[in-house]
């Protein structure tokens, strides 16, 4: 792959930029970005070559679109529009059904594979990329079958390069379990960033207690809005589901708190650190 477009290049756009100029010398990295001030920070961080445009598309290997959901959705029929027929295209979000219902009648449907890296860090934009980002990531594949063979190898051959593990999922699985290990996670911490920050108003000096639990746990309450509330829109249902479960859950830790029951919070606690082993295997 000679001529690659990152459309989108902050934190996963531009990490994939990075790894991909690493492991292919002959790759040429080209970005497009409706932030000009981004193209010019990944020109000057020399994560890509030179900005772009659709209209250079036709001479792409391959496309990567890392943009937010309800942005990708409107944007990939467009791609798909241009592109020749042996581009390969894949997206990154992180959510898969309402990207694959978008073009699942697009008449270049077999170039585009649905992926979704699970990688990152609570910073954006070119200054957030780093190499190596994905290396031992698992990466979910979603319609494998629906796209090309060709450019199926194409793409799996980058993912093993760049040190990824693959997992092949539907779309609408996808949705359901990331939303507990993913979205859950970040509503929870921007809800725990916003309790303190609210009580940090007539305390000041709450912060100066606060340590690394409190920072690990609040760590993802910095990510970007401007990427998140999307992914909360588009998998709304499961969101939803999830903090259902979740608010009971602390629910009923409240009510065994104000039962004086500290031996069923040991227990509730107790059981819990089984996601330790849990955690230890998928590292």
């Amino acid at each position: 792959m000679n001529n690659i477009y990152i459309i989108g290049v902050g934190l996963i756009g531009g990490s994939l930029a990075l790894d991909i100029k690493s492991n292919y010398n002959k790759a040429s990295v080209f970005g497009i970005d409706a932030n000009n001030d981004h193209l010019q920070q990944a020109i000057a961080l020399n994560i890509i070559e030179d900005e772009a445009s659709y209209d250079d598309l036709h001479n792409a290997d391959m496309v990567v679109l890392a943009i937010p959901v309800d942005k990708a959705v409107l944007e990939l029929p467009k791609i798909l529009d241009v592109i020749s027929d042996q581009t390969l295209v894949i997206d990154v979000g992180s959510t898969k059904l309402p990207v694959c219902k978008a073009i699942e009648d697009h008449k270049r449907r077999r170039n585009f594979l649905a992926t979704h890296p699970i990688a990152g860090t609570e910073f954006s934009g070119p200054k957030a990329a780093i190499r190596d980002l994905f290396q031992k990531k698992t990466n979910i594949i979603c319609e494998v079958e629906k796209t090309t063979f060709k450019l199926q190898e194409k793409a799996l051959q980058l993912f093993s390069d760049l040190g990824m593990r693959i997992r092949y999922m539907n779309p609408e699985a996808h949705d359901k379990h990331i939303a507990y290990v993913s979205h859950l996670s970040h509503i929870s911490s921007f809800m725990l960033g916003k309790t303190v920050i609210e009580k940090e108003k007539n305390e000041r000096d709450i912060f100066d207690m606060a340590g690394s639990g409190f920072e690990s746990t609040v760590r993802l309450a910095k990510s970007s809005p401007e990427m998140w509330t999307p992914i909360f829109k588009q998998n709304r249902e499961h969101v939803i589901e999830t903090l259902e479960e979740y608010i009971a859950n602390l629910k009923q830790f409240k009510a065994l708190m104000e039962a004086d029951d500290f031996d069923e919070i040991y227990n509730e606690m107790k059981n819990t650190n089984h996601i330790k082993e849990i955690l230890k295997g998928i590292a």
